[in-house]
């Protein structure tokens, strides 16, 4: 992106993220927020420039779409997940915490270690 937009510009994409090891319960979760995007054709556009099909895109969503857009697994697997985006340039990450606000905490606490934060961050 910053190819194309230059350097000026602050790229922070946000990642939905389930810290589950159970890749249906994850996509699950993950399915019941990506649902209300697959009704906004700009989303679904631009999930069909990247390479979807119109099945993927079709509601419920394909496996392959909700693993792509819901980061799942242990914390070391979806810190690397996050970590690609830094990798491919984005200056900040975004993190959606799905699964309800008593997950919100744990999980940025378990994500911390494998992302290098402390306290401090």
């Amino acid at each position: 992106a910053h190819n194309l937009l230059g350097t000026s510009v602050f790229l922070a994409p946000e990642h939905k993220v389930v810290l589950s090891t159970d890749a249906d319960a994850a996509r699950e979760l993950g399915r019941e927020k990506v649902g209300f995007y697959l009704d906004l054709s700009n989303y679904v556009n631009n999930w069909k420039r990247l390479g979807f099909t119109d099945a993927d895109v079709a509601k419920p969503g394909s496996d392959k779409l909700i693993d792509a857009v819901v980061a799942h697994g242990t914390a070391d697997a979806v810190a690397a997940r996050l970590t690609e985006h830094l990798d491919s340039g984005a200056d900040h990450v975004t993190i959606q915490v799905l699964g309800g606000w008593d997950k919100l905490i744990p999980t940025l606490t378990e994500l911390a270690g494998p992302l290098g934060l402390t306290a401090a961050h």
